[in-house]
């Protein structure tokens, strides 16, 4: 049993070296503190929590969307505005669905780009992100200056 232990250890030992050394080869700018391993898997865990939360929202946004395609073929007698309204909850709901599904990819993205080592770096310019931007916005794929130049098109 104490090999176990050992052994346990020795296994937790490793991860924490491996995710330090995950860490410390991301890129930041020049005027910040490498990554370390603790901020790292915060940033790895929120991403996580959020990919979950995620997956649940979007199983009850298209449950929501069964149940309203369920009502509007069962009630035939209602009046255009009710079927305008229930309509649109439908186009809400499937707006919802897809933006839940767009954010999940992105996080999906982002843990990918962690473990590939290119966590941090513009996709646009090749520039370090910024690990104060990752740390607020984790699924961030361009630096503040591409973002600004995106936004302005």
């Amino acid at each position: 049993m104490a090999e176990r232990t050992d052994g346990a250890k020795t296994t937790a030992r490793t991860d924490t070296a491996a995710v330090q050394e995950q860490a410390a080869a991301l890129v930041v700018r020049a005027d910040e503190e490498p990554w370390s391993g603790e901020e790292l898997d915060e940033v790895r865990e929120t991403l996580l929590a959020d990919a979950q939360r995620l997956r649940e929202e979007i199983a009850d946004a298209e449950v929501e969307i069964a149940e309203l395609l369920r009502r509007s073929t069962a009630d035939g007698s209602e009046d255009q505005v009710d079927t305008g309204s229930k309509a649109f909850e439908r186009e809400h709901e499937m707006s919802l669905a897809a933006s839940h599904r767009e954010i999940l990819n992105q996080t999906g993205r982002a843990l990918e780009r962690i473990e590939d080592g290119t966590y941090g770096v513009c996709e646009s310019c090749g520039n370090p992100i910024g690990k104060a931007r990752l740390l607020a916005f984790p699924r961030a794929t361009l630096c503040v200056t591409c973002k600004q130049r995106q936004e302005r098109r």
